[in-house]
């Protein structure tokens, strides 16, 4: 009897382990296709000129930077730039706030992915103390006005808010202090996040609430599942943007040149990196 049950219960952890692998087969198959898309949308707008904005926002350890990191990972830089700003410089705190932001817009055939964006006004600015109550009430009212202005200025403004829930925030955490490659992502201001959940709750809800508009609105992306938001917020990037498949015009190689007759290979000694794979 006790053999039977170790063996079901065996069997049970084999087929949980091998609906995992399908699901993860199923997840790269997708996220596969969906960077052929963007390759095509990479295309178009380098044809038509477009200029594309997209916001990433949302709690600490929510997986911004995943989903950042498969959209543009195999498309030049060139045309996808990603911005993410440290803090800011003594002659940019002495700048109008909007400033550095509005110098990272896009130019014709560019898409600029902000990694946070002028949304740290209402976020972290705001529950840390570092700008006072009347101007984030300030920045609040201005801000869908300067983005209609941005989006009647011809820019195409997505705007993405990444929410995971208690639990799984506190798990990614203690997987950073756990996994010494992933330490480096664990900062002062994570920490203080962790604590201020709350403070942060009703920052993030005021803030959508005020800029959610009908020319730039708010989509919220459930992040509880990092390879299943990726997956979604990904493909719905690619639907909101009008983009069509541009033809590819093969070139020809043609022939490659002979070798020289009076070419002399050198034979001067050279640093060559030892091979251990």
């Amino acid at each position: 009897m006790e053999e039977t049950l170790a063996k079901k219960n065996k069997d049970a952890e084999t087929g949980a382990e091998l609906t995992k692998k399908e699901r993860n087969r199923a997840y790269e198959k997708e996220i596969a296709r969906l960077q052929v898309e963007i390759a095509h949308l990479q295309a178009w707008v380098k044809e038509t000129g477009a200029r594309i904005v997209i916001i990433f926002e949302g709690r600490d350890a929510a997986g911004k930077g995943g989903v950042i990191k498969r959209f543009v990972e195999r498309v030049s830089p060139r045309v996808f730039r990603v911005v993410a700003l440290p803090s800011p410089s003594d002659r940019e705190k002495t700048q109008m706030y909007f400033q550095r932001y509005m110098a990272q817009l896009p130019a014709a055939g560019e898409v600029v992915i902000f990694d946070r964006s002028w949304y740290n006004r209402p976020g972290v600015e705001r529950v840390m103390g570092f700008t006072p109550e009347d101007k984030i009430t300030r920045f609040l009212q201005e801000v869908p006005h300067l983005e209609g202005l941005i989006v009647e200025g011809g820019i195409m403004l997505l705007k993405y808010f990444l929410d995971v829930s208690e639990e799984e925030q506190e798990r990614r955490f203690r997987q950073r202090i756990d996994d010494p490659v992933r330490q480096w992502k664990l900062s002062p201001m994570d920490i203080e996040s962790y604590r201020r959940w709350w403070d942060y709750t009703r920052a993030y809800d005021e803030m959508i609430r005020a800029t959610d508009s009908p020319h730039a609105p708010w989509w919220i992306v459930d992040s509880n599942d990092k390879k299943s938001a990726r997956i979604n917020c990904i493909t719905h990037i690619l639907k909101s943007i009008p983009y069509k498949r541009i033809k590819f015009d093969e070139p020809k190689l043609g022939k490659r040149q002979k070798r020289p007759d009076d070419f002399v290979a050198n034979t001067t000694a050279r640093n060559v990196v030892p091979s251990v794979f």
